[in-house]
């Protein structure tokens, strides 16, 4: 088994290249698991974890409903926004400035076959960066992601997820507000769900920037714990 992570910082990066990106390197995993397979081979899979920020776009899960897009085409064009059908779970969500995307790409017979379990490591590993910043968060039942106020009036959501997983091997992954602008968010509703706020790392900090490289390099502590791997950049 390959416990070795090879992470990408793809920097600022159009969201369609990067989602063909990442249908590259997923493709690459299952087919070289199909060979091996076939061929009877134990050729090692690789793994990825690439970071990214995206220009503003909303993208909408393949189980999502279009109406919780509260925007027109016209409407998108004029905020500098795109929009995207795609193939992870989830219903809608917004990427834009100011958010820190990660999107492991791992082969899950390298750790554990279980993609419950997958999830909610993802979710650790952010709960575990914001305590460092002494926010107090959490899960909310039946819902996926990075929580505060869960189970209050005042539920705000600073962590988005939605993965595809396909033999074992995973794409897309997580959106955590950082700096984000949360104005970007009430064109949508949020995740398909009613009601529930969403908020930002420097909002609840009340300062006007968080040192983003500062929080990804948190994150990546706790995610090579939690998976017992090791992180190199490639």
């Amino acid at each position: 088994m390959n416990k070795t992570i090879q992470l990408q910082d793809l920097g600022i990066k159009d969201y369609k290249e990067t989602w063909e990106y990442q249908e590259e390197l997923f493709k690459g995993i299952v087919d070289l698991k199909i060979r091996n397979r076939r061929e009877e081979l134990e050729l090692l899979t690789p793994n990825y974890f690439l970071f990214v920020e995206h220009p503003h776009v909303y993208t909408l899960g393949k189980s999502g409903d279009l109406s919780n897009l509260l925007l027109s085409e016209k409407q998108l064009a004029a905020k500098g926004a795109t929009f995207y059908k795609i193939n992870r779970g989830g219903d809608i969500t917004y990427h834009g400035p100011g958010q820190i995307v990660g999107y492991p790409i791992i082969d899950l017979e390298n750790f554990f076959t279980d993609i419950h379990k997958y999830l909610r490591f993802l979710e650790e590993a952010i709960i575990l960066t914001l305590q460092e910043y002494g926010i107090v968060c959490g899960r909310s039942e039946g819902e996926t992601g990075v929580w505060l106020g869960a189970g209050t009036p005042f539920a705000r959501k600073i962590c988005a997820m939605g993965v595809r997983a396909s033999r074992w091997v995973t794409m897309h992954g997580f959106a955590l507000n950082v700096n984000a602008d949360l104005g970007y968010f009430d064109n949508i509703i949020p995740c398909g769900i009613r009601g529930k706020a969403v908020t930002s790392l420097n909002v609840e900090l009340g300062v006007e920037k968080v040192n983003e490289e500062e929080v990804k390099e948190k994150i990546l502590k706790h995610f090579s714990h939690l998976f017992e791997c090791s992180i190199i950049i490639q």
